[in-house]
């Protein structure tokens, strides 16, 4: 099931995070039991190429394979679209122009202006263009003060299927330091701010999380949330294990910093 069809039934989506440009960590991700593999292109260490073979190995594993463009730039935002994604999650949209600018690159006309050309997206499906228009997910980020202040302008945006929150840079622009900042009441209030906008708009929210904090985002009102990072999976994974042959034991997980 594409995300869209998954939202549409109301189910809750988890996902994995792709930061390492690796089709090997890629496909072992996206043999979870979750609804989504997104491939970071802003912060991760990954190409157009080796997009290409990431989001083939998720297909391949039977998985939906999104990723988080480095900007709203239509060339871009077309480009991986055109590669493979079947959703993208586009940084730093703060205004109601910048949202209408991600669906105009993600979308077709009428809804947009996406140009046609879908290199490995057509390769799959050859009636791609009714596919697309039915499943590509759109998904601004909200993450700074000034995406706060328009929210509900962002929010009745057509063309937009969900907003996903990126904890580190909200929490800067809030004044706190880069990551989840749980008790503290700026970065609660303005979770619950996204989360009680979403409900009412119908759009779906997002966040990057860890296990651990998945269940209070679900209580909070998010519906996609991001889980783990292949990149803190490996570093978090070494640790433990040098921590249980060194004997020093320290069981505190990684912040999901992107």
């Amino acid at each position: 099931m594409s995300l869209r069809q998954h939202w549409a039934a109301g189910d809750e989506t988890l996902g994995l995070w792709i930061q390492l440009p690796s089709p090997i960590t890629a496909e072992i991700a996206a043999r979870q039991p979750v609804s989504y593999v997104c491939v970071d292109t802003q912060h991760g260490v990954n190409d157009p190429m080796t997009c290409v073979a990431a989001f083939t190995a998720i297909e391949l594993a039977g998985n939906v394979p999104i990723a988080r463009v480095p900007w709203n730039e239509p060339g871009v935002i077309g480009k991986t679209l055109d590669a493979g994604a079947h959703g993208v999650i586009v940084p730093m949209v703060n205004t109601r122009a910048e949202a209408e600018a991600v669906v105009q690159a993600a979308r077709y006309a009428p809804v947009g202006a996406r140009s046609w050309g879908p290199m490995m997206a057509g390769l799959r499906r050859d009636d791609y263009q009714r596919w697309a228009g039915e499943h590509v997910a759109v998904i601004p980020m909200i993450e700074t003060v000034e995406a706060m202040a328009n929210l509900d302008e962002i929010l009745e945006c057509p063309g937009i299927d969900a907003v996903y929150v990126g904890p580190a840079d909200l929490s800067v622009s809030l004044g706190l330091p880069p990551g989840n900042n749980d008790g503290e009441p700026a970065f609660d209030d303005a979770l619950a701010t996204i989360a009680d906008a979403c409900a009412r708009h119908d759009v779906v929210a997002g966040i990057h999380a860890t296990g651990s904090l998945a269940g209070r985002r679900r209580q909070q009102g998010f519906r996609m949330i991001t889980v783990a990072s292949d990149a803190l999976a490996v570093r978090s994974g070494f640790e433990r294990e040098v921590a249980a042959a060194t004997g020093d034991h320290d069981d505190a997980a990684p912040d999901a910093m992107y």
